[in-house]
């Protein structure tokens, strides 16, 4: 497995998602959108999520993080992949000197490449619109490396598995619920949070909130990501069809 193949996989990778206008639309343009939706209106002071007084920039900037993340690592990985192998391509790409595991870590590259692209965005628009929030640098990488595990294993798993068509209806509606109720951008009260806090999007924002605008490391939610890594690289490698 040379590493000239694995670099030249994750540049194929990396481009063919910026040249996507679907892709393009739910890695950057929906984060940039909800950043600006929620520092601009009161939705959330309405809500009861931070208080008047409070920056909604806290909650919007670690919220646009972990979507832009979420559509990355799973929604935009799980199509891709899927998409490949009902045409055949994983299985050429497998029986190639890249092979498998050289595969894996080419996608595994490109995911990181966009993400640091959308991060890169993300924040200069949020301190465009003023924020100055702390960060804890530790913890916000803690949570983009554990929350990629999570969630492309899982996304992987689900290409591997379903059949691209379910795979396209499925992680947009999972990426929509993650969005919604799932922890990712807002974190739900009562019962139904604490069983989020639990599930790979909402430890994820949970993650992030408190790497991002809280300044501090929550060390729960990364041990959830962590296990949920763990779970899906398993299960992944488990069940993963190439064809």
């Amino acid at each position: 497995m040379s590493l000239q193949r694995i670099f030249s996989q994750a540049k194929f990778e990396t481009v063919a998602v910026l040249r996507n206008g679907e892709q393009l639309l739910i890695s950057l343009v929906f984060p940039l959108g909800l950043l600006i939706f929620l520092a601009k209106s009161p939705l959330l002071t309405g809500l009861g999520v931070i208080s008047p007084d409070a920056s909604p920039l806290t909650i919007a900037v670690p919220g646009a993080l972990s979507l832009s993340l979420a559509s990355s690592a799973f929604t935009g990985q799980a199509i891709a992949t899927a998409f490949d192998r009902r045409y055949g391509v994983l299985r050429q790409l497998a029986t190639t000197p890249l092979g498998t595991n050289g595969l894996i870590l080419g996608k595994l590259g490109a995911v990181i490449i966009v993400v640091l692209i959308q991060f890169a965005l993300v924040l200069a628009v949020s301190l465009a619109l003023g924020f100055r929030g702390p960060i804890d640098v530790l913890g916000a990488v803690l949570a983009t490396v554990f929350g990629t595990a999570a969630l492309l294993s899982l996304g992987l798993l689900m290409a591997g598995t379903v059949r691209a068509e379910a795979t396209l209806a499925g992680s947009n509606l999972i990426w929509v619920l993650m969005a919604g109720v799932g922890g990712l951008v807002i974190a739900p009260p009562g019962e139904w949070g604490t069983v989020v806090s639990y599930l790979p999007s909402g430890a994820l924002g949970d993650a992030m909130r408190a790497a991002v605008g809280s300044g501090n490391i929550d060390i729960k939610a990364i041990i959830v990501l962590l296990v949920w890594g763990l779970v899906g690289t398993l299960a992944a490698r488990r069940w993963f069809r190439f064809e």
